[in-house]
């Protein structure tokens, strides 16, 4: 599920094609949608301004990540489908629900909230990266995920902030790496995804962190290898 087409106002592109790279290695059918309605508003990512008077489509601008093979959101149906993914980028806390704006009292798009509960209440997996765990704390009561650490530790978690106004929203917050730590784990994807066995959410923190773009894409294959296992496919 996109949300846009860039970091700023809609899905973090990197994410998103770091979902889909491992998404083809490990043998997934992939369909994308996204919210055919307006962005809340759109960013010159050269400057990291807003655009004055210029308005877009998460639809639309989610189209070029998908190559143009997209669908409205109103249409995903958890009989269609054995796992739903959401992508990271402000997108999600923009568009997709105002918690950029409105923090633990955001409201959720209506189709992302329809779709996080029939997914949930249907036993398939959601896997969710970097912003959007966010997302499962506001719908899914008690849900576990991550957003990495708490602390900004020097700037090296700058939005650290957001593990507060989890706990907050009512999820629980699990502190994740990034990158492996050692002494390594005997399953070493546990230091940077969890799984919520329950409520089969699998979160990884992602681009919450400032680090290399290599580690960025390990951890969201840990996600991804996670919301295949749990689909028992």
């Amino acid at each position: 599920v996109l949300s846009g087409c860039g970091v700023y106002d809609g899905t973090e592109i990197h994410e998103a094609s770091a979902i889909l790279v491992h998404l083809s290695r490990g043998g997934a059918k992939v369909q994308m949608y996204a919210p055919d309605v307006p962005q809340m508003h759109v960013i010159d990512h050269s400057k990291g301004q807003p655009a004055e008077a210029e308005s877009r489509n998460v639809l639309v601008e989610s189209a070029r990540i998908a190559r143009g093979k997209i669908a409205s959101l109103a249409k995903l149906t958890t009989a269609d489908h054995d796992a739903v993914i959401f992508p990271g980028g402000f997108g999600a806390a923009k568009n997709l629900s105002t918690f950029a704006v409105d923090g633990k009292d955001c409201k959720v798009n209506k189709e992302v909230e329809r779709v996080l509960k029939d997914f949930h209440k249907a036993g398939k997996p959601i896997g969710l990266c970097c912003i959007s765990p966010v997302l499962a704390a506001k719908v899914l009561s008690g849900a576990e995920v991550t957003v990495g650490h708490e602390e900004e530790e020097g700037g090296k978690w700058p939005y650290a902030g957001t593990a507060g106004a989890i706990k907050e929203l009512g999820g629980k917050h699990c502190v994740k790496e990034v990158t492996i730590s050692f002494p390594v784990d005997f399953h070493v994807e546990r230091q940077f995804t969890h799984v919520d066995t329950k409520n089969k959410v699998v979160t990884t923190p992602a681009f919450m962190c400032e680090t290399e773009l290599h580690h960025i894409f390990d951890g969201i294959g840990a996600m991804v290898k996670n919301v295949l296992k749990l689909t028992g496919k």
